[in-house]
């Protein structure tokens, strides 16, 4: 391995040539280096954001030392580039889709049919209730626990679970008209003993 000043005096061509044979972090740190402010001022463009795009350009430091090695290179400018931008491009899709949420259907799933804890319960509504929890597919029994019982919201869930944002949408509203069903029949069962 080359000494620190040797490195430095290498052209990128050299650096790059040296880190795919060698795998030796020093040439890629000093290659990256000299690319930082094409990667920042990309990051910048597309984020919008100072902080933000500090952080990607260290995340990008941290995932393309591997990536370089995965891949058949032959124009690493072209390259950092094309990956720098699909990097800021995906987080911004990822904040989209985790920070949107349509209010009234948050309201509608809270005011609609039940609570689940909040109004008084006869012994007969909560025994129904204990009961057709448990009959509940798992993935409607959390998702309805995590929004009414931990008053989670839907991308809170998705975060937790791992659910896409429909399915959880969906789970909750089949898991509300199952319990709905389940308790109604239970009810009717036991007015008429």
């Amino acid at each position: 391995m080359k000494k620190r000043a040797e490195i430095t005096q290498l052209s990128n061509d050299e650096l790059f040539d040296l880190y795919k044979r060698e795998e030796q972090t020093i040439y890629f740190g000093e290659l990256y280096r000299r690319y930082i402010p094409m990667v920042y001022g990309v990051c910048l463009k597309y984020l919008a954001n100072e902080a933000d795009a500090q952080d990607a350009v260290m995340d990008l430091y941290e995932d393309l030392n591997q990536r370089m090695l995965k891949y058949a290179i032959t124009s690493f400018h072209s390259w950092l580039y094309t990956v720098t931008k699909n990097h800021c491009l995906l987080k911004i899709r990822k904040e989209k889709q985790v920070h949107f949420v349509d209010l009234n259907e948050a309201i509608m799933e809270n005011g609609d049919f039940f609570t689940l804890s909040d109004r008084e319960q006869s012994a007969e509504q909560a025994s129904a209730l204990s009961y057709c929890l448990k009959e509940l597919s798992s993935e409607q029994r959390t998702s309805i626990d995590f929004f009414y019982y931990e008053n989670k919201s839907y991308a809170d869930i998705v975060t937790i679970t791992g659910y896409s944002l429909e399915k959880v949408k969906s789970y909750i509203q089949n898991g509300k008209r199952n319990l709905k069903n389940c308790i109604n029949r239970m009810l009717e069962v036991k007015a008429f003993r």
